[in-house]
């Protein structure tokens, strides 16, 4: 029997990479999109594409819904994939741009996940895959509301992996560090949306290193890795008999992994404060 994957936020980078990749090796992939024109591109490429914009309860229902017509209500593996940044400052982010960034990085992502497990449990069987971030266990200046709805992910999933021993559900997590995609780019709107940085206390701060950052096309970033790097973790999490419950991706994270082993906390923000 063909097994059944569900991945969010396909239009494009690690999405795209992985929809593309599973399909040719035999998945039946439903390559979940928020916007009718990547849907359409899809499916002109033999993609299932359904609509689920994980911001939205009804377009996850009607979504997850669409996808459990065409298996027969069965589904072998969830990767959670969607999700986005909102740079700048914690004393200049505002409740409700924090709120809207975990609607997608958090909230929809357990309101999809915890409609999976109910498939799964019937089935008896199920892998979950989580794509956190090397910020959901370290910390960068700049990217506070980032940070705390990859942390609050990682709380979220550990919880749920131990919940879930014996069931014959597998939960993963990807913790990832640079690889190339539109991240940066659409990391744009939020911040023009909510930060109002001419008006912070630390506006300089922004004009020296934040804008640069975000505006400025500076190239490969240091350690950063191609989409496959996590492509290839993926596959060993949905595929292998005993899926490793996180994955360390890109030399970055394991960099940091180790530090944080190493070192006391006053050397590790010593360190992360000036990157």
């Amino acid at each position: 029997m063909t097994k059944s994957i569900l991945i969010t936020g396909c239009s494009s980078g690690i999405g795209y990479e992985a929809a593309v990749t599973l399909k040719a090796r035999g998945w039946q992939v439903f390559a979940g999109v928020r916007r009718d024109d990547d849907r359409a591109r899809l499916e002109a490429e033999g993609f299932d594409a359904p609509i689920l914009d994980v911001t939205s309860a009804e377009s996850i229902t009607s979504g997850f819904q669409s996808v459990l017509d065409q298996t027969n209500g069965r589904l072998d593996a969830l990767f959670n994939n969607a999700g986005h940044g909102l740079p700048g400052a914690v004393e200049d982010l505002p409740v409700d741009g924090l709120r809207e960034l975990f609607e997608t990085n958090v909230f929809g992502l357990h309101d999809l996940t915890t409609r999976a497990i109910a498939v799964m449990r019937r089935q008896g069987h199920g892998r979950i895959v989580q794509h956190s971030s090397g910020f959901g266990r370290h910390v960068m200046p700049w990217r506070g509301a980032y940070n705390a709805s990859k942390h609050a992910l990682e709380g979220l999933t550990d919880t749920l992996r131990l919940e879930l021993r014996g069931s014959g559900i597998h939960v993963s997590t990807l913790n990832t560090g640079p690889v190339t995609s539109k991240f940066r780019i659409n990391s744009i709107p939020p911040f023009e949306r909510w930060i109002d940085w001419e008006s912070s206390a630390i506006a300089e701060r922004y004009r020296a290193e934040l804008l640069p950052f975000l505006y400025e096309d500076k190239g490969r970033a240091m350690f950063q890795r191609e989409p496959d790097a996590v492509i290839r973790r993926l596959i060993h999490a949905i595929e292998a008999p005993n899926p490793r419950p996180r994955y360390h991706i890109t030399p970055a994270v394991h960099i940091a992994e180790a530090l944080k082993r190493a070192l006391p906390q006053r050397m590790i923000d010593a360190i992360a404060a000036r990157l």
